[in-house]
């Protein structure tokens, strides 16, 4: 998914026409969308596996008279302004929590109020965190679907070669860590051939800003804080740990030849030692590499106490959506505990069937969650894995989330941008966060107006 919005682009869902994009656009009502009829369109979602099957398989099911049309393949942000300009916009989009502010304040979404009205949606249900980023102005413009958090991954293997335990990898005790990471990486001849300690930046860095007791941006995503001593010293933190590796070069070299999602993971090749990581790995490893030794540990602020960032995707209902009323059922129902339940069961049976284990499946709702891990989820008897999801279902209910913004977009580029110049040498961190600030506040106050 492309992470950054071009303002020209942006400012055309306001103010160009433009041809529609062949295969996007919203369907016909078909008279009767409030009866759940006619053509119904999406952008950005893929039937990619039992989980979204299960619950695509579930609405048509219940609503055999509306002709789903499942655009399959990635948020493409060009395609769906020119289509939102054009008035030929797909009915739903499934995109990024964070972009959900923007396309909010620039008006190519809808505010789901009469939605959630007429299809009594509990909005209760979702976890505070994943709601949070979907409301702009005490205004809800998205229902949550996944909820993913970070924890700490470590490999054992690499712990007990080093003579450290689980117990020594101290994330709150910044001063400690080059120490660490000294004793886990190995560079060979200039060449980096293990990963100590990943501190996953730019991806990762207001997780560790907000353990350093900071906030990159206010509350009500309308005023920059990078400049902020505290995000300077997080970045300056992060940096050291991948300039004792190498250098960024190196760094990044070695780390894009990792492949996650197969039986030849980094852990399982013993290639990084410690790294904050989505909880969907587990899953991988479970899948993948199940006699790894792993050990799953909370992530931390620096006094100790556990805390996790929540990201994920949500469904939106485009401005000029041809039928509302069958794309407020359709969020509602792949949203649902009952939904995600059988989705679980899905996947339960598919994993014993392939003779592996079940860790769960982790979503926006926090009714679904409980449900699925209170009638179905049961202990694997790997105590890596146990303990894993134990972590992970803890780690749930810390998580915080970067909020809404009227210019989310230009904010994440803004930083992002600068963390990318400090790793690449271009800029020192103080004075990349400076220039950040100056643009993420410039496009806030754009956005205000």
């Amino acid at each position: 998914m492309s992470r950054t919005l071009r303002v020209t682009a942006l400012a055309g869902v306001l103010t160009l026409a433009i041809s529609g994009c062949g295969g996007v656009g919203g369907g016909d009502s078909g008279g009767g969308g409030s009866k759940g009829t006619g053509a119904l369109t999406t952008m950005g979602f893929g039937l990619s596996d039992e989980i979204a099957k299960t619950r695509v398989d579930a609405f048509k099911r219940d609503n055999p008279n509306v002709d789903l049309k499942i655009t399959e393949g990635a948020f493409d942000e060009q395609q769906f302004l020119s289509a939102v300009a054009s008035g030929n916009p797909p009915d739903l989009v499934y995109m990024d929590r964070k972009l959900i502010g923007t396309y909010a304040k620039r008006g190519s979404i809808q505010p789901l109020t009469d939605c959630v009205d007429k299809q009594q949606i509990d909005l209760g249900q979702y976890r505070q965190a994943a709601k949070d980023q979907v409301t702009l102005d005490g205004i809800v413009y998205g229902i949550p679907e996944f909820s993913q958090v970070r924890v700490v991954y470590l490999n054992e293997t690499l712990l007990k070669q080093a003579g450290l335990t689980a117990d020594d990898v101290d994330l709150s005790d910044w001063a400690a860590l080059p120490a660490l990471n000294a004793k886990l990486a190995k560079v060979t001849g200039g060449k980096l051939t293990r990963i100590g300690i990943d501190p996953k930046i730019p991806e990762f860095l207001p997780m560790w800003v907000k353990a350093n007791g900071a906030e990159m941006i206010s509350a009500d995503g309308a005023k920059a804080n990078l400049n902020d001593p505290k995000v300077v010293e997080a970045l300056t933190t992060g940096l050291k740990l991948i300039q004792d590796q190498g250098g960024w070069g190196k760094f990044k070299s070695f780390r894009d030849t990792f492949d996650f999602f197969g039986a030849q993971n980094p852990l399982a090749k013993n290639q990084i030692a410690a790294w904050p990581m989505e909880e969907w790995f587990l899953n991988q490893v479970a899948k993948n590499s199940p006699k790894a030794e792993l050990v799953v540990k909370p992530f931390v602020d620096r006094q100790g106490k556990p805390l996790t960032m929540s990201a994920g995707q949500a469904w939106v209902i485009t401005k000029g959506a041809k039928n509302p009323d069958a794309a407020c059922r359709f969020v509602k129902q792949m949203t649902a505990t009952d939904t995600w339940f059988a989705a679980a069961k899905a996947r339960a049976e598919a994993r014993k069937a392939a003779n592996l284990p079940f860790t769960g499946v982790w979503t926006g709702n926090a009714n679904a969650d409980k449900k699925i891990f209170d009638e179905l989820y049961q202990p694997t008897g790997n105590k890596r894995f146990d303990d894993a999801v134990a972590t992970i279902r803890s780690a749930q209910d810390a998580a915080f989330a970067m909020p809404a913004s009227p210019a989310g977009a230009e904010f994440d580029k803004a930083w992002t941008d600068a963390v990318n110049r400090v790793l690449s040498g271009q800029a020192q961190p103080a004075q990349a966060l400076g220039r950040a600030q100056q643009e993420a506040t410039a496009a806030l106050d754009k956005a205000a107006k």
